[in-house]
């Protein structure tokens, strides 16, 4: 079974920034599409971003230009670099591994934007 382990949210002032990380129990290759979900309070679950096996990216409109998902291989973690935050980005943040139509999921880290 794979683990998918976040962390590094918190509590953060709007503008400020943030870096989400997701450990996995096996090596990213055999995954061919990893992303990042958040679900905000009262709210479902959106995606936020994606990055395949080859390296491409998609963010959601609401976080291009601010986020950025990326991957490294040799420590099996994808991370998500949030800037100029928002408090409209507070949510649990999931981290998502898909292979061969498997779905992983993480069990969420929490991001507050407040002040």
């Amino acid at each position: 079974q794979v683990q998918l382990v976040e962390s590094g949210g918190g509590l953060v002032q709007p503008g400020g920034s943030l870096r989400l990380s997701c450990a996995a129990s096996e090596r990213l290759f055999s995954f061919s599409l990893m992303g990042w979900y958040r679900q905000p309070p009262g709210k479902q679950r959106e995606l936020v971003a994606v990055i395949t096996s080859l390296g491409a990216t998609d963010y959601a409109a609401s976080v291009k230009g601010r986020f950025t998902i990326s991957r490294d291989n040799a420590k099996s973690a994808v991370y998500l670099q949030m800037i100029s935050l928002k408090p409209e980005d507070t949510a649990v943040y999931y981290c998502n591994f898909n292979r061969g139509g498997m779905n992983y999921w993480g069990k969420g880290t929490l991001v507050t934007v407040s002040s």
